[in-house]
């Protein structure tokens, strides 16, 4: 497990700055399109490859989700100038977080005009929304049941075969949104984001 740690530590550390950073500088002043795809091409390669020396489903599958399938997907994106990564970011911890997380940074809502108003909206009455569960307190009943899902591996002689293959799929996604809402949390009290839900 000491050699997977080590695996895993080397392949963030060399994966994501150092390339991000040719992106940001050198890749950004080119102009959009096939030529900066072109430029783009190696360091997708580099960000497909490096999580397959992960041999762990949760720290192989977790490293593949975020350089092979976001990170690409948002370079991708950044070729064409689409995306959260343009227009350019002023800063490169800007620039590196959005690319490599699954965040989205809030868009301010377009100013409302007094010619938009309309008398019928007035007239609405105002429906009853339900009570929405704080994200911190979502987080903590996905963990309580990841942790029941656990608890259930231990009778997976008496269960079956489906209810086994239910509780791996759970397992996947309950593991998922954890490693997800993980992800973002720091970021957010870092640079002080506005995420998107």
């Amino acid at each position: 497990m000491d050699a997977e740690i080590k695996n895993f530590i080397k392949v963030w550390i060399t994966a994501k700055p150092s390339h991000l950073c040719y992106c940001y500088y050198i890749v950004a002043k080119i102009p959009r399109g096939m030529i900066r795809l072109l430029f783009l091409l190696p360091i997708f390669y580099l960000f497909t490859m490096p999580p397959c020396n992960l041999n762990s489903f949760h720290l192989g599958g977790s490293t593949a989700f975020f350089l092979g399938w976001l990170g690409n997907f948002k370079l991708l994106l950044f070729a064409f100038d689409q995306g959260p990564l343009s227009p350019p970011l002023p800063k490169l911890l800007h620039f590196i977080s959005i690319a490599c997380l699954p965040i989205k940074l809030k868009q301010d809502p377009p100013p409302n005009t007094k010619n938009n108003k309309s008398p019928s909206h007035k007239n609405t009455p105002k429906s009853h929304n339900p009570t929405k569960v704080p994200r911190s307190m979502l987080l903590v009943i996905k963990t309580l049941f990841l942790a029941m899902i656990i608890c259930a591996y231990d009778y997976r002689p008496n269960l079956h075969s489906y209810v086994i293959l239910i509780l791996y799929c759970c397992n996947t996604y309950i593991v998922g949104e954890i490693i997800l809402a993980l992800a973002a949390a720091p970021v957010q009290a870092i640079f002080g984001f506005e995420i998107e839900p």
